[in-house]
């Protein structure tokens, strides 16, 4: 089967690394791993962060001509025609202007992953883009949602036939430590990984900084702290963290890693610790659940599908800077000696739910299934 790839967030060779790239080039991965031939059919990035109504517009055009292109390409046998188009990451700020005209001109399904619904935006400055993910959305002949706290709105627009929840998921086996150094209560040694850049994740960093600076304000001073993470907010973050007190003894910045070297961290570590506002799952999460590590973070988003409470992990109010020192205290003091165990269970979770082969075998499935009720559909409709 031929799918067309498009991702107008971000595309999946964009320079600049983040969560969004890599779910991109997972989601290819489990394509390409269900057997089916991937194509990255456009690289236009439509977002609109200030809901610029001319910007908008403009997008709307440029994607409408980029369609006509690609229309170009297909038929001309320049690339391959796909059997189905593909959308990832879909939400007001960033639509997608080209791939339902182009499915509507081929007369190939539409899917999507990753898509979120705002009624709120329908009046307002990004109503423009608002009704274009409204009408892609209604378009649609399968939506994965990789979070289920979106699924509720989706299901506003979408029939809850079309569906379909899509655990987060990774190379689970790149993750995998085999051996971890014995715990030092004397130094408990954490670990977190995101990029440092204005908005949630300097909202989260502050969290997180506040947290440990209520620690050490506590008298609580047996920890480490590893930050793996680089961007634009990184002076504004080890600011963050010199205003808690916590000096370089405390907290060490890594920049970027590689994904080994970011393991071989992992592997080192003994909780990792996110206080995750606004986060929609957290690939960092998982995969620090599928490096053995127990993980805590704040209850946002999807990211309860992933840490499971009290099992492979601990989970605390979204934002709330107690909460977070409260449970981080009490697992560097009492639950200590069960961090190996429920680190455990983390990536015991992670190799049952959320490998690259268990989501290749739902895209495989539906989409095989959408392909072929289109065509029975078409084939219906052309002989009334």
């Amino acid at each position: 089967m031929q799918v067309a790839f498009y991702a107008p967030l971000k595309p999946i060779d964009h320079p600049v690394p983040s969560g969004d790239r890599l779910v991109a080039r997972m989601l290819c991965d489990a394509l390409r791993t269900a057997g089916m031939n991937v194509d990255v059919a456009a690289r236009l990035r439509s977002r609109v962060a200030d809901g610029n109504a001319f910007r908008q517009a403009r997008m709307a055009e440029v994607g409408t001509k980029l369609a006509a292109r690609v229309l170009r390409q297909y038929r001309a046998g320049f690339r391959p025609k796909p059997d189905v188009w593909f959308t990832y990451h879909l939400y007001y700020k960033a639509p997608d202007w080209i791939g339902p005209i182009v499915a509507d001109a081929l007369d190939i399904p539409y899917v999507v992953a990753e898509a979120s619904f705002a009624p709120k935006r329908a009046t307002g400055l990004w109503r423009q883009s608002h009704m274009a993910v409204k009408t892609a959305l209604q378009k649609a002949d399968a939506v994965f949602s990789l979070n289920r706290a979106d699924m509720a709105c989706l299901e506003q627009v979408c029939p809850s036939s079309r569906l379909h929840f899509l655990q987060p998921f990774t190379r689970v086996d790149d993750w995998a430590v085999t051996e971890r150094p014995e715990i030092n209560r004397d130094c408990i040694r954490l670990v977190t990984t995101a990029m440092m850049r204005d908005g949630d994740k300097l909202k989260s960093y502050e969290v997180l900084a506040k947290a440990l600076g209520k620690l050490l304000g506590e008298g609580i001073d047996n920890w480490h702290l590893t930050v793996i993470g680089d961007g634009p907010a990184r002076q504004a973050v080890e600011q963050l963290f010199d205003d808690g007190g916590i000096g370089q003894s405390a907290v060490s910045f890594m920049g970027l890693t590689t994904p080994q070297q970011t393991r071989d961290i992992l592997g080192k570590s003994d909780l990792f610790v996110w206080p995750a506002i606004n986060e929609a799952f957290g690939m960092a999460l998982l995969e620090a659940q599928a490096s053995g590590l127990p993980v805590l973070a704040g209850d946002a988003g999807g990211v309860s599908g992933i840490v499971s409470g009290g099992v492979t992990g601990w989970l605390v109010p979204v934002g709330d800077v107690d909460a977070f020192a409260d449970r981080l205290s009490r697992s560097i003091k009492d639950d200590a000696p069960v961090l190996r165990t429920i680190g455990h269970a983390g990536a015991s979770k992670a190799k049952q739910l959320h490998t690259v082969e268990a989501a290749a075998d739902l895209l495989s499935a539906t989409i095989t299934q959408v392909v072929s009720n289109y065509g029975n559909q078409q084939d219906g409709q052309s002989s009334t």
